[in-house]
């Protein structure tokens, strides 16, 4: 049985006496229970056979070492009494075949674990902080999704000017990404119709949260119940419940309106705000910010997925104040139309400028290792790697954590895919590093 990478090689059944279930426990109450409850029908009855099998045991232990008779009748009465109570568990729970028992062992196992990792915060949107999800979810149950809402492209817009719903594209992403059932729900979630009249290019997970916001009344609750139904792990929540629009104002001086516009104007961003400016942050936002031990700011679209979230103020200075250990993921390519010719501490400055507190983290997790053969076909996409200044960093006051960040896929011939980050290293690391404050703090 597998239990997060660590084997134990041991019966399978034998797992529920595993460290950390807070079964054992239980167990142990029950047997001395239903010793204390013998021993007392015994008295109250005066039953004389108990005293007569007492003198049958006493003869044979005279014939054989007490030793061996009391410990074959231990572990006897152990293995019936386990066996029992195991056959009693799985009867309850309705598990009535191998498979399904050992899966409800290790999830619990694995849940139990989980419910006491770290209270994370991933503040962001698009795939960026739905990558990182798949990785922090096996580290802590403890997680809170903070997605922009300013998308106004694709399947999203659509919905957005028909209905009038709260773009659900980056929220649909990040419930799927912390799905237990990751595979199947994001197939599921991200299925888009094709050649379908009325439904084409609309993604299922799209029309089914538009159906529960429709349903419940709100996009935080249609949130919610669509996380039960789908048992993911956290919870996933939209910076605010306003109709949030971006709109930036260009180098020259021009006004671009709309997330999905910005980035194809070819003119370099100024500044970003949104429409109306004093969006209202969700209050179960701020609260989770307050309580976290660790706020994590993207990666993502610098000026389309993570600088929207702190546009709103209240979130901006919700971070900027908290207690929490906070790092920043920096893109590794930049973005055509958004950061062309940033650097690391051009991302930083441009975070900082928005959010308009200067505290809003205290490191940045930066790739520090990129195969040549995949900087060609960005190259020609007008995108290059994001140079780490460290001196720049330094004078900054933030801490460089640098560290190989790429997923390591290929193609059937062998060579590179993408530049994408890895949900598995990323969670890695940053936990990592967040263990290593905790500790240099006490």
């Amino acid at each position: 049985m597998k239990f997060n990478k660590l084997f134990i090689r041991i019966p399978r059944d034998a797992g529920w006496l595993l460290p950390g279930l807070e079964v054992k426990r239980w167990f142990l109450l029950i047997i001395t229970g239903a010793i204390l409850a013998a021993i007392g029908l015994c008295i109250i009855y005066n039953l004389r056979p108990v005293y007569s099998l007492i003198n049958m045991i006493v003869k044979i232990t005279q014939m054989l070492p007490s030793e061996i008779i009391g410990w074959l009748l231990i572990f006897l009465g152990a293995f019936l009494f386990f066996l029992g109570w195991l056959r009693t568990n799985y009867s309850i729970l309705d598990v009535n075949n191998e498979r399904n028992r050992h899966a409800v062992l290790e999830d619990l196992y694995r849940r139990r674990k989980l419910n006491r990792g770290p209270k994370i915060v991933a503040i962001g949107g698009g795939t960026g902080l739905s990558t990182m999800l798949k990785g922090i979810k096996k580290i802590t149950n403890n997680i809170t999704a903070v997605v922009t809402v300013g998308d106004d492209g694709g399947s999203s817009g659509k919905l957005r000017e028909e209905l009038g719903v709260l773009p659900p594209g980056d929220i649909r992403s990040c419930i799927a990404a912390l799905a237990d059932d990751e595979d199947l729900v994001a197939k599921l979630f991200q299925y888009r119709f094709k050649d379908c009249a009325g439904l084409s290019g609309h993604s299922f997970g799209n029309l089914f949260l538009t159906a529960m916001c429709s349903i419940t009344g709100d996009m935080v609750r249609a949130v919610k119940e669509s996380s039960k139904v789908l048992s993911i792990r956290g919870r996933v929540l939209p910076s605010t419940l306003d109709d949030m629009r971006l709109v930036a104002e260009m180098d020259d001086g021009s006004i671009i309106k709309g997330e999905s516009n910005i980035p194809e104007s070819g003119k370099r961003i100024k500044r970003l705000f949104s429409e109306p400016s004093n969006c209202k942050a969700l209050e179960d936002v701020i609260w989770a910010i307050h309580d976290a031990d660790l706020i994590i700011l993207g990666p993502g679209s610098l000026y389309t997925s993570v600088i929207p979230n702190l546009l709103i103020k209240d979130i901006a200075k919700a971070v900027n104040d908290s207690k929490a250990k906070k790092i920043y993921v920096c893109n590794i390519m930049t973005q055509p139309g958004e950061t062309d010719g940033f650097s690391v501490s051009d991302h930083i400055k441009t975070l900082i400028k928005h959010a308009k507190f200067d505290k809003i983290m205290d490191a940045v997790l930066v790739n520090n290792d990129l195969p040549t053969e995949l900087l060609a076909p960005y190259k020609d996409a007008g995108s290059e790697p994001v140079v780490v200044d460290k001196d720049e960093i330094n004078r900054m006051g933030i801490e460089i954590v640098q560290k190989n960040l790429i997923e390591d896929k290929r193609y059937e011939d062998g060579h590179s895919s993408f530049v994408r980050h890895s949900p598995s290293r990323l969670a890695r690391i940053i936990y990592y590093w967040y263990r290593k404050k905790e500790k240099d703090k006490h």
